[in-house]
């Protein structure tokens, strides 16, 4: 406060409730400050939405420290174990576990995103496995610095706060200003992981993703990346367009290399213009060829950063994060733009808007490939909200973006899955999961990103990423892809005619399933790290269709005989369904108790089975 003080003490003032949302109001006994704890519920869905608004009601400003969304006191005395993730770039999701007796557990980011490294949310469960076990659960709606702090004391009493992190943290609070915190979505299920995965899903589905797209079935894309890097031109993207339009794909991406001096990674990044050498008759020309062949057409950014050699850059030095006194590092050849500057901002929005404008431009990937160093912000008074504001330039400049441009969707991309929390959902349509395109690995990269995250939402590509020995096929490799939102990101031109036809024969039959997996519940029934074999099953909101993925790397022995158990089929109904060459019909119930015996034989095995009921 003015006078130095830097405690708080609350006064309950009232509680009210209006419709679905409880507010809990709080005041200062003596300094003008306001806060309101809001708790929010939907419908239809089991989830709480928890935030806090923190009110300036006096004229001198108030620093605030340290601001957490919410603390959550869990019911039991006995200690909880806490998943969370532990990865890194090209390792995303990677589960952890520890168990809270004493003490306390923190993850966390101080990267300027939410990272690769530790998720924004927490998992704590006592005796709880994918189908039954309490667990509760939280996740942060926020692509910063985040922190969540589990603590356990010596009277048994487990809570858990999150919010953003105090790590270089300062909020100046003029008077009459209010700070809303970001949203904490929380919740509880009975039934295991499994559940609770659908529960957010749903919620996700219904609550959280911009409206624009969150009911719609995301189209099948192509990104050339892999297949020309930075040599872009219309002649080769144009063939490879008509490579991509044969196998049935919607959606073109032509990723970096387009603008600017951007030849390699060491230069352009800024210089948001068309270039003219390698697209002397404009981007129209080549935008014409791809909407001729009856797909929509999508561009690269990374809005954020900058090449030193760059024009922006030699034109504004002083818009990069930096200190007058120290030396700005560079990674991966670039500097990260100063977000919290409106002129800044403005230039970010003008550039992106213009080329919308146009353009007959329908997607855009935005990426982010460093995190913020050098952080020096000369036009702010307190440069520890940077932090704070650069993640909500972002989030302002995609939905100025996106309400005057409504048919365009947006991905969220930072070096693979290093943006890929709640706050981006809540402004992107779907998100880059990892840089990372292996299928044996994102056979359990897509496991621990669908534990809190929408399954329609993860993008998954077939690429040329194969470095197993032996190498999956590419059968293989579009049946793990086609279980989120599927991509296609390999050198076409390479591949055989009988390739092709094979990417073809794939994306008919993910076509014809994708509403199921994109909007359906999911049900993880085999693990491959705990039982040898993937089996998966995505079922639609009223139960008269499923879809099953049954896939496996390698079994010992030569191989598996198993019965195959389904579930979240409805136990009345009669299901007809084909595996192998058998053909069946039975009961959800006969299904999910006594299940379809299998052999699951040698390496790279896969099979997806199409369950619809009578």
């Amino acid at each position: 406060f003015p006078d130095n003080c830097r405690e708080i003490e609350l006064d309950f003032v009232n509680a009210n409730a209006e419709g679905n949302l409880l507010t809990v109001t709080l005041k200062d006994k003596v300094y003008p400050l306001e806060i309101a704890l809001k708790y929010k519920i939907q419908d239809n869905d089991d989830i709480i939405t928890r935030w806090a608004e923190i009110k300036n009601t006096g004229s001198e400003k108030i620093i605030l420290d340290r601001v957490f969304s919410a603390e959550l006191t869990l019911p039991s005395q006995y200690p909880y174990t806490f998943k969370n993730t532990n990865g890194a770039w090209g390792g995303e999701y990677v589960e952890t576990e520890s168990t809270l007796e004493g003490g306390a557990l923190v993850f966390d980011s101080k990267r300027g995103t939410s990272g690769h490294n530790q998720s924004p949310y927490f998992i704590a469960y006592q005796n709880a496995d994918e189908n039954q076990g309490d667990v509760y659960f939280g996740s942060l709606a926020y692509s910063g610095n985040f922190k969540v702090l589990c603590t356990r004391d010596l009277f048994y009493t487990t809570r858990v706060s999150l919010g953003l992190n105090d790590h270089d943290f300062k909020y100046e609070l003029k008077g009459g200003e209010t700070f809303e915190t970001p949203a904490v979505f929380c919740g509880y299920s009975s039934q295991g992981f499994g559940e609770m995965s659908r529960q957010m899903n749903r919620f996700a589905i219904n609550n959280v993703l911009p409206k624009q797209f969150s009911d719609k079935i995301l189209p099948v894309l192509y990104n050339s990346w892999e297949a020309t890097e930075f040599d872009v031109n219309t002649k080769d993207q144009t063939k490879l367009a008509k490579l991509a339009a044969a196998m049935g794909v919607e959606l073109f991406v032509m990723d970096d290399g387009w603008f600017g001096a951007r030849n390699h990674d060491r230069a352009g990044l800024g210089d948001w213009f068309v270039n003219k050498k390698k697209f002397p008759k404009g981007l129209d020309e080549l935008i014409k060829n791809v909407n001729k062949l009856g797909m929509d057409f999508g561009l690269w950014f990374e809005p954020e950063m900058v090449n030193p050699d760059s024009d922006l850059f030699r034109t504004h030095p002083d818009w990069a994060y930096h200190y007058d006194t120290r030396t700005a590092h560079t990674l991966r050849h670039q500097l990260v733009l100063n977000m919290t500057r409106e002129d800044v901002q403005e230039y970010i929005f003008d550039r992106m808007d213009t080329m919308l404008t146009e353009h007959n431009i329908k997607y855009i990937k935005w990426d982010m490939n460093r995190p913020l160093s050098e952080t020096g912000a000369e036009n702010l008074p307190c440069p520890q909200e940077l932090w704070y504001r650069h993640t909500q330039a972002v989030y302002d400049i995609v939905d100025r973006l996106k309400e005057k441009h409504p048919d365009v969707a947006f991905e969220s991309c930072s070096s693979g899955g290093g943006r890929s929390d709640y706050g981006a959902l809540s402004h992107f349509d779907q998100v880059w999961t990892s840089d990372n395109t292996s299928a044996i690995d994102r056979m359990m990269m897509q496991k621990w990103f669908t534990y809190l995250r929408p399954t329609k939402v993860m993008r998954a590509w077939v690429t040329d990423v194969n470095w197993y020995n032996p190498p999956m096929s590419l059968d293989f490799r579009f049946h793990v892809a086609m279980q989120g939102a599927l991509g296609v990101g390999g050198n076409l031109t390479k591949y055989s005619l009988g390739d092709l036809a094979t990417a073809k024969k794939n994306v008919t039959l993910y076509k014809e399933i994708r509403h199921i997996v994109q909007m359906g519940d999911l049900y993880r029934i085999l693990d491959p790290d705990r039982d040898e074999i993937l089996f998966n099953v995505y079922v639609t909101e009223d139960k008269t269709e499923a879809v099953a993925f049954l896939s496996s790397v390698v079994t010992r022995f030569m191989q598996k005989e198993i019965p195959l158990r389904f579930m979240g089929l409805d136990d009345e109904k009669i299901y007809k369904l084909k595996i192998g060459k058998e053909k069946y019909e039975k009961s959800g119930a006969y299904l999910k108790n006594v299940g379809i015996p299998v052999t699951v034989r040698g390496m790279g095995y896969n099979e997806i089975i199409k369950v619809k009921s009578k």
